[in-house]
């Protein structure tokens, strides 16, 4: 999936930004007109998940403000006395363990179902002001700020992984953890939710169809070797990837291990009041008259398989207890950072709240930086399209959308709130972004044509692409892509929509059907981005947009835009030398230029695509 798919569209992307100097809808726009919804579907994309990746933030901002206490909140269960005085678990965590328990019930406040609202969590409405507030200061002036922000956000998490891989691989389990992350599963292959959560995996730590890709590899040198940037990314990643991913199998097999002997324990706390009673000592029991007797092999070997005859001895239940099954459990989603890492992070000892603070730092670099790059593809096709007058302000236009994302985010501060960050992940980023990517290589492999688009990469680079990216780009990763719309289309509709509810009770998640007011929300957020893409070409066949002026500014734009040209904060004539030869305008008065044609702002906003007075529908290529 990487090589067929992840990594030919990071070198697109890439290659298209950097060449035509744009944010991503007049990229496309200039690729053809007709196919200039590619472009707004990017940017209602990015804006779409820009609002609920804040929640993570969110999360992560709550965490780090209890980590300064000790010992650690989430340390260990709650307990109440009872009516004879006896001082007991919270039953909702001893059915789980104290991560859990802290995550979905002193964080969360979860309820037990998205109709349920469970009331606005006030701590977590201040955490999400503080998070849009942060986000606001490092992007509100674009992309210069966003840029010095990343050098700190993109290399502290290697830090802090491998201290936590250090510390994982002496954890009690962490080898079985370990071995269950590298025994392939070979029936898992047939199964099509496996390949879409890769290839959400592959979008979402790419950037790609976010449009942010696009915008960033716009203000690269234009002689950039964007071929070479596009292989060490995606090799970096996925080392990365698999590193992080060594690192979290290893805490998942200390959790299960725990888990695992919590069980036994259970069983064995019976188990041992069974046989507290003489008549069973020496039949039963085989000579053990208490649990403090029974060891975890004593229980496994003796007592494991007469279950179902102590079973009718006692009252109290006993439970399943299988490591294979605690692992194959895992953990997914949010739940891996704010369940796992953070059992992992009450094992540091007395040092546990400087390592979780160093954690949940991590977490908000990763989290900041990936939501510095949403952000970026979405002011940057405002800056492009200039809609209104105030736009070309940078400070008010990332004001005015942190504060439109705060609003709707406070959907996600209410005790359902979680259950709608899963929403929108689900319906306003992975499956929009699976369209966008198709539209994408469609476009670059049948509409502008691989070999011009070839030509171009020749012109930035100095050679052309191989055959296998040729192919990749118009035969192999449309076809997969297309592979991967279709399974999504099946395994969402062809049954109920339904999402993971908790359950107190047992404290794991059940599934529930979405009642049907969250599933016509579902329909809107993946039709308020598709549709633009269909839309605006009919609109534009049909004469309702402005058509033909579109096509003479695709023809005639020379690579650069007034707004974009503001959005950098220098003049256009040394914004074009920097991009062309690649050197720091402010620091060389006389750079030497190679352009291969002059470079000049052509405005290309709201008034571009309004309807034409004579409605002409010519085509362009």
């Amino acid at each position: 999936m990487l090589f067929i798919e992840g990594i030919p569209l990071l070198y697109l992307e890439l290659a298209i930004g950097q060449r035509l100097r744009m944010g991503c809808v007049s990229v496309w726009n200039q690729v053809h007109p007709l196919i200039g919804g590619i472009g707004l579907a990017s940017a209602v994309t990015s804006f779409m998940v820009a609002i609920y990746y804040n929640a993570i933030i969110m999360w992560c901002f709550f965490y780090l403000f209890h980590s300064f206490q000790s010992p650690l909140p989430w340390a260990s269960c709650p307990t109440y006395t009872n009516e004879e005085n006896e001082t007991l678990l919270v039953h909702e965590c001893d059915v789980s363990d104290p991560t859990s328990y802290f995550w979905y019930r002193k964080a969360l406040d979860i309820s037990p179902g998205i109709d349920e609202s469970g009331g606005v969590q006030w701590k977590m409405l201040g955490c999400h002001a503080f998070a849009w507030i942060v986000i606001y200061l490092c992007v509100y002036k674009g992309i210069k700020s966003s840029g010095k922000v990343v050098y700190v956000t993109a290399t502290f998490p290697y830090v802090v992984l491998t201290i936590f891989f250090i510390r994982g691989i002496t954890l009690d389990g962490s080898i079985d953890g370990l071995k269950h992350m590298f025994t392939p599963k070979i029936e898992l292959l047939l199964d099509m939710q496996c390949w879409l959560d890769a290839a959400a995996q592959i979008f979402f730590s790419f950037g790609l169809g976010f449009g942010g890709l696009i915008a960033f590899s716009s203000y690269n040198p234009m002689h950039n070797n964007v071929r070479q940037d596009a292989l060490v990314v995606g090799v970096t990643n996925w080392f990365t990837a698999i590193y992080a991913c060594a690192v979290v199998f290893a805490v998942i097999g200390f959790k299960a291990t725990v888990m695992y002997k919590h069980c036994l324990d259970h069983n064995i706390d019976i188990v041992g009041d069974i046989c507290s009673r003489p008549e069973f000592v020496d039949t039963l029991c085989h000579g053990h008259n208490s649990s403090a007797t029974i060891t975890h092999d004593i229980y496994k070997t003796t007592f494991k398989d007469q279950i179902p005859v102590l079973q009718n001895l006692t009252d109290e239940e006993f439970r399943e207890c299988s490591l294979e099954e605690d692992l194959n459990k895992g953990v997914e989603g949010t739940g891996l950072a704010f369940i796992i890492f953070t059992q992992a992070i009450n094992e540091f000892g007395p040092s546990a709240p400087f390592w979780s603070v160093v954690f949940f730092l991590m977490l908000l670099s990763l989290g900041l930086g990936s939501e510095f790059g949403t952000i970026e593809g979405v002011t940057t096709s405002l800056y492009d399209l200039e809609p209104f007058p105030w736009v070309r302000k940078k400070w008010l236009t990332s004001g005015i959308l942190c504060l439109l994302c705060f609003f709707i985010g406070l959907l996600f501060v209410l005790g359902s709130g979680s259950y709608w960050v899963a929403l929108f992940d689900t319906f306003a980023g992975s499956f929009p972004l699976i369209i966008v990517a198709l539209g994408e290589c469609l476009a670059v492999g049948w509409v502008f044509g691989v070999n011009r688009f070839a030509n171009e990469i020749q012109y930035m680079i100095g050679s052309r692409p191989g055959l296998y990216w040729k192919i990749a780009w118009k035969y192999i990763a449309p076809a997969t892509i297309m592979s991967l719309l279709m399974g999504t289309l099946i395994l969402q509709f062809s049954k109920p929509i339904t999402y993971s509810a908790y359950d107190k009770e047992t404290g794991l998640m059940d599934d529930v059907p979405y009642p049907w007011y969250a599933s016509v929300i579902c329909a809107f957020l993946v039709l308020s981005s598709v549709l633009w893409i269909p839309g605006i070409a009919l609109a534009r066949k049909t004469g309702l947009l402005y058509y033909d002026r579109a096509k003479v500014l695709a023809a005639e734009m020379h690579r650069a835009t007034e707004s974009t040209t503001k959005f950098l904060g220098s003049q256009l004539s040394s914004r074009s030398e920097d991009r062309d030869s690649g050197r720091d305008s402010e620091g060389d008065e006389s750079p030497q230029t190679e352009a291969r044609e002059s470079e000049k702002p052509t405005k290309f906003g709201l008034n571009d695509i309004i309807a034409s007075p004579d409605g002409a529908t010519s085509s362009l290529v």
